[in-house]
């Protein structure tokens, strides 16, 4: 078991300096972010890639951009001296994740990846679960499959993930997301919400219900914030599109932020032995 943190304020059961670098973007990262704002021994740097224009900040130093592939990676890592990489990012940054445990395998640094569970149907639910967003776009597309041709198809697998559904253009969609996508990546009849959760049943459950959805689209990201679209579509009846998550790496992982400042505080105390 990893050994509890130290109580906010003391610094003798840690005192190198462990710097830290936390891929983030989602809940989690924040939580762990406010929780290592408590812990004076050690600097933390939170990197976003940018996706979000406005995201919500915690009140750390913050780098927002990408690193130029594993080896921009590497370079910032060795020019900053981190010493472990926790990496927070949403489940389907795929691409991050991956250059995260090739620049820490390269450069044999200690990686956590903070991830929250996913979400598994009940026997309610009607879920079709699939492998990726160009699948879904592809099932959409089989008119066969459906009771009508055209469907009422509520949209919610992000801004930049949009394209493949115009191979299904016979549908209405119902879009959200925090930020408009371009025009160019929609399906011809799209209407776009744009707001950010979380959301409750109240209102999904009344959203779909006056947009006539008969199709959800939406991606395994687990979490609270916009669960209640899946509990809405399984009181309403309606069918669910589910994108599994990336096949995931064999890295140290929890879903809990207090176990990552745990593992965190391991490494420094490892780190005080090794000095």
């Amino acid at each position: 078991m990893p050994p509890e943190p130290a109580p906010c304020g003391i610094q003798t059961q840690t005192p190198h300096n462990l710097s830290v670098l936390v891929l983030g973007g989602t809940t989690e990262a924040n939580a762990l972010c406010n929780l290592l704002a408590t812990w004076p021994a050690c600097r933390a740097v939170l990197s976003l890639a940018g996706a979000t224009r406005h995201p919500h900040l915690p009140n750390m130093e913050t780098r927002i951009g990408g690193f130029g592939g594993v080896e921009g990676l590497v370079n910032w890592l060795q020019q900053n001296a981190i010493n472990a990489v926790v990496d927070a990012t949403h489940p389907f940054a795929a691409q991050m994740s991956d250059h995260a445990v090739k620049a820490c395998t390269k450069m044999n640094l200690p990686l956590l990846r903070l991830e929250r569970p996913g979400w598994t149907a009940t026997p309610r639910d009607q879920w079709l679960m699939v492998p990726n967003i160009a699948q879904a776009a592809a099932e959409l597309a089989q008119a066969s499959r459906w009771n009508t041709h055209r469907q009422s198809v509520f949209l919610t697998t992000g801004r930049k993930e949009t394209r493949p559904f115009l191979a299904a253009p016979q549908h209405h969609y119902l879009f959200r997301s925090i930020e408009r996508p371009d025009p160019a990546d929609l399906p011809p009849d799209t209407q776009v919400i744009c707001t950010r959760g979380p959301f409750d049943l109240s209102a999904e459950r009344t959203l779909m219900q006056d947009q006539k959805i008969t199709v959800l689209v939406t991606k395994n990201s687990g979490g609270m914030a916009t669960y209640p679209k899946l509990e809405a579509a399984r009181i309403l009846g309606i069918p669910v599109i589910m994108v599994a998550r990336p096949q995931p790496h064999a890295t140290p992982r929890t879903p809990e932020p207090k176990a990552a400042l745990a593992w965190l505080h391991q490494i420094a105390s490892s780190t005080l032995r090794a000095v």
